[in-house]
């Protein structure tokens, strides 16, 4: 999930590699998967299923990073034990295995006023740590089986992954991947921790929040790569937050061949008033599969530039 609960329409941005910078870049692609509550599970693999379908598998990504419901799917693609075809088909049919959350009214205007009393980013995050480490939630324990249950694997893949968390304390990303010490799990823990709704993660002594909290995809961590796809559920932006659409326009500005995917009109509709319903994700899913030959062509292009 992400700081800014909003879907804007679908935007295809990319730039040219100067040969400056292709030398600079060595070739390297980088897939980024935004945070977008359970709809954005869902709806993600759908794109990504439609799109290797088409002929451009994504998983052969040389970095993949994931925030909140990115991390989830990040790290089930980086994986390798699943194809993308039967990642998604674990997203249909019945989801009675996890419980619905909501955001509410209250929570989206602890989110408001924070943003309101902060003058920057780092200040806001803190603010929202603070309300998160006090918000009466499910035991921290229970939320980590409900994650663990969706992963396809315990362990770091070989293949580069990085899950985004921020520390709740100090408002500083914190990028998880196998050199950090931290156990996947609980960098995903830490990536999906949506402030007042779960937990705070635990992770070696300090609690960690919703790396959508910082952006929604945070694509910055794919600067210097050459080829970039940013598969994001959440379009919108702040002041306070860059958009995707921002993040995306950086790495062009710095030479990167970039696709921004976001969700179509008709997607939006599948994902209905709660992202973090269950019975929302076969829709989502099915919506992002559909979705998907949109952008094939355009992957196609960019991914094997």
């Amino acid at each position: 999930m992400v700081a800014v609960v909003g879907l804007g329409q679908t935007a295809v941005t990319t730039g040219f590699v100067s040969d400056e910078g292709r030398a600079a870049m060595a070739g390297r692609t980088a897939l980024v998967l935004g945070g977008g509550g359970l709809t954005g599970v869902g709806w993600e693999t759908g794109i990504l299923c439609g799109l290797a379908a088409a002929g451009t598998d994504l998983s052969t990504a040389d970095l993949v990073v994931g925030t909140s419901a990115g991390s989830v799917v990040g790290a089930q693609l980086a994986s390798g034990l699943l194809t993308p075809r039967e990642l998604y088909e674990r997203q249909l049919g019945d989801a009675t295995g996890e419980a619905a959350a909501k955001l509410g009214a209250g929570t989206f205007a602890r989110y408001a006023v924070a943003m309101l009393r902060s003058r920057d980013g780092a200040s806001y995050r803190r603010r929202v740590g603070a309300f998160a480490l006090a918000a009466d939630t499910v035991p921290e324990a229970d939320r980590r089986e409900v994650l663990k249950a969706r992963l396809v694997s315990g362990e770091w893949p070989e293949r580069r992954l990085v899950v985004t968390a921020v520390d709740a304390l100090t408002g500083e990303l914190k990028a998880f991947d196998r050199e950090s010490g931290a156990g996947l799990l609980d960098a995903v823990a830490a990536s999906c921790a949506v402030p007042g709704v779960w937990p705070p993660a635990t992770v070696d002594g300090r609690r960690f929040i919703d790396g959508g909290i910082r952006s929604a995809t945070n694509a910055d961590l794919a600067a210097d790569y050459e080829r970039v796809v940013i598969i994001a559920p959440v379009a919108l932006g702040t002041k306070l937050i860059p958009s995707p659409a921002v993040q995306a326009a950086q790495l062009r500005k710095a030479g990167a061949q970039v696709l921004l995917i976001t969700p179509s009109a008709e997607a939006r509709k599948t994902f209905g008033r709660n992202v973090l319903d269950p019975a929302r994700r076969d829709p989502a899913a099915r919506a992002g599969l559909a979705q998907a030959a949109a952008h094939a062509a355009e992957a196609a292009r960019v991914w094997s530039a």
